[in-house]
């Protein structure tokens, strides 16, 4: 299995956009958002991604397939100005089998530095895959915190690549 990121150009952003929709119905188990009078999940940092330089797009492929998208920026809340997964949607076809380690470690390795990661605090399957990948890719060395305000509610998980 061929595991890949590209970047996502802005030709393709509509192609991002149906992937989107896809992800955050996906997340509806544990938002409970509903969709908009158009019947779409929308996702309103969209368009960020191509006009702010600390937002960066990531499509993965497997065997040249689509199989899902990655959104890092630094818009952390924790951590002063750390990288952050701000989105990571893996097709189910492509779940549990390392598509989504594979591509996380890839993009820990493309960011160096500083790294916060905000979950969903009902979101329990993304706990126990975010903190086996990051003890595997860290040697255990991770910060996890619950945050309840303004800011955060569930848990966040800080590291350094």
């Amino acid at each position: 299995m061929n595991i890949g990121l590209r970047p996502v150009p802005v030709e393709e952003k509509s192609v991002l956009r149906n992937l989107m929709h896809l992800y955050l119905y996906d997340l509806t188990e544990f938002t409970h958002e509903d969709v908009s009078r158009h019947g779409l999940f929308e996702y309103k940092y969209l368009d960020h991604y191509w006009t702010e330089a600390d937002r960066h797009a990531f499509f993965i492929a497997v065997d040249d397939h689509l199989a899902g998208f990655v959104l890092v920026n630094r818009h952390s809340i924790v951590l002063e100005s750390a990288n952050t997964v701000a989105e990571f949607f893996v097709m189910r076809k492509y779940r549990r089998q390392g598509v989504g380690s594979q591509v996380v470690m890839k993009v820990f390795d493309m960011f160096p530095g500083a790294w916060e990661i905000r979950l969903l605090y009902n979101n329990t399957a993304a706990w126990a895959f975010w903190r086996s990948v990051i003890r595997l890719y860290t040697g255990g060395q991770y910060q996890e915190q619950i945050l309840n305000d303004e800011r955060w509610t569930g848990p966040i998980l800080t590291f350094g690549s």
